[in-house]
């Protein structure tokens, strides 16, 4: 069946995940911590983030975990606080200063645009909170093109479990062999799988590599403005 709809992954996808987080990350663990230098250090490291080089690494708790899988693991190193302050935290700290940080990927407003005036139904499955998803695209006006807009907390359930794009086809009315999900994280195309769509797009624009995305990938492209020609070869063989 030809594509229909599109469901985006956020951090690493549309947003350029390092440029975006890595600052972000820092000034959430040093409010846990309260300054202490080890301690952030220690919460940084464990969880993915590489302070020095400003990266975060493939797979790790802070490239595919959800704000509260966060939360939980930084609560053992700082058990001061409890995981639903570490949690609350992360959630309106993130919201407020990753607006500020959020740098696009190449090309990101045409490209939804493009999409969208092409008829297909878009939609953006997160690991962030859906009031963080909402803030941190908000500068780029691509919002209105959007049909549906889910966080981990938005009652779909969490990557790599099919929900989200479950929760896609039934408030767009696509069947799953009519949509792509494209990420830049194995979670991604484990839900992808997970719920039987019909294409798996990966995305060199986030924290992982070609290699680390090709077994589980159907394609990979350099950013999201590779999309549409995508589509179109998988349509038209589709029609064959």
């Amino acid at each position: 069946m030809p594509i229909k709809g599109i469901v985006f992954d956020k951090d690493g996808t549309l947003l350029d995940f390092n440029a975006t987080w890595v600052p972000v990350n820092r000034v959430i663990a040093s409010l846990i911590a309260d300054g202490d230098r080890d301690m952030i250090a220690r919460m940084l490291s464990e969880s993915g983030q590489d302070d020095a080089a400003g990266t975060v690494r493939s797979g790790s708790l802070l490239a595919a975990g959800n704000n509260h899988q966060i939360a939980e693991s930084w609560q053992k190193i700082a058990p001061q606080n409890s995981i639903e302050t570490i949690a609350a935290l992360i959630n309106d700290v993130g919201k407020s200063a990753a607006a500020f940080t959020a740098k696009p990927v190449p090309d990101l407003q045409n490209t939804i645009e493009a999409l969208a005036n092409r008829g297909f139904k878009l939609g953006l499955a997160t690991s962030d909170s859906y009031d963080s998803a909402m803030a941190t695209l908000s500068p780029f006006n691509i919002l209105d093109h959007f049909d549906f807009v889910c966080g981990y907390d938005s009652g779909h359930g969490l990557k790599p479990g099919p929900g989200m794009v479950l929760g896609f086809c039934e408030h767009t009315g696509c069947d799953a062999s009519e949509v792509v999900v494209v990420g830049d994280n194995l979670h991604d195309m484990e839900m992808a799988m997970a719920a039987k769509a019909a294409l798996r797009v990966g995305v060199l624009t986030g924290t992982s590599s070609e290699q680390q995305l090709a077994p589980l990938a159907d394609v990979i492209i350099s950013s999201i403005s590779g999309l549409s020609s995508i589509i179109d070869q998988f349509n038209s063989e589709e029609k064959v």
